[in-house]
């Protein structure tokens, strides 16, 4: 829950279009209580965040039911599709079986076949009204209702053009059987069209039968992490071992872990020494070796020995509920290009029909007047050629295989338009510490003008007891490891971005750069401080004042190695046309000495940069009209991930990440940001050549039907084979991402 409500995700059965999910979108939004919602079609899931004081779940389900389509709770959501992909299954083969007999005669009128004799009763006009019959109104009566209930709210969907051109096809064919000459009609002079009905029918739900099965197969793929959570774990209680749901598992519980198992909470290592795979969480195939005290996160698999583990955190509490929650909010979102594509469906099928009812007048009036026969055949074309499906799927299944993809890689998309930005990027500002750098510096030397460096690291440790900064990480890890036992501080006095002051044994201490030193009148110090931190800098270490009592009484610097990665990446990053810039709070000579091992430009350093700092650069950078991407670790620079068109938080494998910027990456991997920018540029091409296909296909197949060119089953067939083939290559697009992969 947040303070603006309760969110619950349900999955929907029975849409046939995302023209359907707008509708649903549009009334359950106008529902008092409900204060936003978002349908997907592709993944066939509804999203609404509501007041529970003033509607409950049930209302809301009962609601999308008067639609016409049926909600139920997630745990049930696959349960459900499997169910309404069998009855499809059974409606597509009764109607295939149905419409076999009735091809013959469409056989008849095709040049290589003219001369095949056919048994007559196949041809008998009364065999064909029997069939077609069954096929328009019981097999396509879900065609009627989906019509009706679109039509009811005053809105139109794919089920409105289906049930239009096949009811038309059907009814003006039944108007001839009982109306025409019997001589004309057995003599098969009159044109009959319930094969065009029923070929059309048919076709329609084979197209969605297969829609259905390779989109179900995106969804597996993109969900792949439901695999990893455990539903069963053993815990130990009062020296008692028992078995439970994780559901049940409480913080501060032990549980058991056998070798090649998956982790099924969060949690800390309390006995046992084991390799952790956590290549399906974060994307990092080698195996990590953990011992008591280490973390590990629920979703990874303990290799080598059991382990009991402390509870931290468990159920959807977990840093992998989580990331699957994120995953499900970036295939829920919409992008520019979605909003767009969904503004042009909204007045697509209304369009069709009027242009159906033009076509008929124009050739009965103008182009062959009084051949009502040709004109209605044409109108009929137009509405059957007519496919908003294609449109509307081109750009949420590839988002969908697109974000399976990156999460699988230890890459989190929490919006479809960042991918979209992402794409488009040719400016990125990088932070130094934890981004460029390993981010877990360690003290290269000490110097002090005044008693011991024992005592100098004594005095900083304590300082530095309760940030959370890397440099105070490093300066307590030092003192542990030399066996110091800091006192105690009292009132802490902060700069952000510079340094920290605190009364120690009746002392003021104060520890801090350069800057925080000038802010607080320290002085310079001794010449021999300044000659260690000058010639320390030189080197591209980070160096660090200490003062007593406003006296600068030494000086702590600090080695940061820049990740291994970094210059591969960034040269990855230059070929594909993206300008890297460095923005540290850091000293500018190991800001340069960074720059230059990573390879970035010098002219594109900037140290000494606070937060607001940076947010003022990205700002000035997108003024430029730049494409601007911000890399951080997700706490200093929040406010420049948030500012940037594209935010990439760097994680560490924690997730104190997954709360800040537009993509997190779960470890924090130089080689990921290039990887992202690969598959976003795919995925963006991918889905223009979806929407190219789609806007093609409307272009070319709706002037041919309209110009009697196409008989009205093959328009319907095209209809149905379209949003096929649009589904097919947003499938093709998962093998193009596999490939990408492998270059990283």
């Amino acid at each position: 829950m947040d303070e603006k409500g309760i969110t619950i995700d349900l999955s929907v059965q029975g849409m046939s279009c995302t023209a359907c999910a707008a509708r649903i979108e549009k009334n359950v939004g106008k529902m008092p209580g409900v204060e936003a919602v978002a349908v997907s079609y592709s993944a066939r899931t509804a999203w609404v965040q509501y007041k529970p004081g003033m509607i409950e779940p049930s209302a809301i389900m009962q609601q999308i039911a008067k639609l016409g389509f049926k909600a139920d709770l997630p745990e049930n959501a696959k349960e459900g599709f499997e169910k309404e992909r069998s009855r499809l299954r059974l409606r597509l083969i009764i109607s295939m079986i149905l419409t076999a007999p009735l091809l013959s005669a469409m056989v008849q009128h095709l040049a290589p076949f003219a001369r095949i004799e056919l048994p007559e009763l196949l041809t008998n006009p009364w065999l064909q009204l029997v069939l077609a019959t069954v096929i328009q109104f019981v097999i396509g009566l879900p065609f009627y209702i989906g019509a009706y209930h679109a039509i009811r709210s005053r809105a139109t969907n794919m089920d409105v053009l289906v049930a239009t051109g096949t009811s038309a096809a059907y009814l003006y064919s039944h108007f001839l059987v009982f109306n025409a000459d019997r001589t004309a009609l057995y003599a098969h002079e009159v044109p009959l069209y319930f094969e065009t009905s029923a070929v059309v029918i048919t076709a329609v739900l084979l197209g969605k039968f297969i829609e259905a099965s390779v989109t179900s197969r995106a969804q597996q793929d993109a969900s792949g992490y439901s695999k990893l959570l455990n539903t069963v774990v053993k815990v130990e209680r009062a020296g008692v071992e028992m078995e439970i749901k994780t559901e049940f598992v409480r913080e501060n519980d032990y549980v058991l872990v056998p070798a090649g198992q998956i982790i099924p909470v969060d949690g800390v290592i309390t006995n046992g020494e084991s390799e952790i795979n956590e290549s399906l969480l974060t994307g990092e195939s080698v195996p990590l070796a953990k011992r008591p005290g280490d973390q590990v996160w629920a979703g990874t698999r303990n290799e080598s020995s059991s382990l009991r583990i402390r509870t931290t955190a468990a159920g959807y509490a977990t840093m992998l509920s989580r990331i699957v929650d994120l995953v499900r909010q970036a295939q829920r979102s919409k992008s520019l290009i979605q909003r767009q594509v969904d503004a042009v469906s909204a007045w697509f099928v209304p369009a069709m029909l009027l242009l159906s009812l033009g076509t008929f007048v124009i050739w009965v009036t103008a182009v062959d007047p009084g051949n009502w026969t040709t004109a209605f055949r044409c109108a009929v074309a137009v509405v059957l050629a007519a496919c908003p499906c294609a449109l509307g799927l081109a750009t949420p299944i590839s988002l969908v295989v697109a974000s399976g993809r990156l999460a699988k890689r230890g890459i989190v998309v929490k919006e479809a338009g960042a991918l979209e930005r992402l794409a488009q990027l040719d400016m990125l500002v990088l932070d130094k510490t934890g981004t460029l750098t390993e981010g877990k510096p360690k003290i290269g030397s000490m110097h002090v003008t005044q008693g011991s460096k024992q005592g100098l690291l004594r005095l900083a440790a304590a300082v530095e007891a309760n940030s959370t900064h890397p440099l105070a990480v490093a300066i307590r890890a030092e003192a542990v490891q030399t066996g110091l036992v800091p006192p105690a501080a009292t009132d802490f006095s902060y700069t952000t971005g510079k340094g920290v002051e605190a009364l120690v044994e009746q002392r003021r201490i104060g520890i801090g750069n350069a800057g925080f030193a000038a802010l607080k009148k320290w002085g310079i110090g001794s010449p021999t401080i300044q000659r260690f931190a000058e010639e320390r800098q030189k080197l591209g270490e980070t160096v660090l004042y200490v003062a007593d009592n406003n006296r600068v009484i030494g000086a702590i610097s600090f080695i940061d190695a820049v990740k291994a990665f970094a210059k591969p990446a960034v040269t990855q990053l230059r070929k594909a046309g993206v300008t890297v810039v460095l923005a540290t709070g850091d000293h500018p000579a190991p800001a340069l000495s960074a720059a230059q091992t990573a390879g970035i430009d010098s002219s594109k350093v900037y140290a000494n940069m606070l937060p607001e700092d940076k947010l003022e650069l990205v700002e000035r950078l997108k003024e430029q009209d730049y494409k601007v991407g911000m890399a951080g670790d997700g706490w200093n620079d929040a406010p420049a991930l948030a500012a940037a068109d594209v935010g990439l938080a760097m994680g560490d494998g924690t997730d104190a990440a997954l709360t800040a910027g537009h993509i997190t990456l779960l470890q924090p991997r130089m080689t990921a940001i290039p990887e992202a920018l690969l598959i976003s540029r795919l995925t963006v091409r991918n889905v223009r050549q979806n929407l190219t296909f789609a806007f093609i296909y409307n272009a070319l197949i709706i002037p041919f039907a309209a110009c009697g060119m196409l008989q009205p089953w093959m328009a319907g067939t095209a209809m149905a084979f379209s949003s096929v083939s649009v589904v097919g290559n947003a499938i093709r697009l998962g093998a193009s991402l596999r490939r990408a992969a492998g270059q990283f």
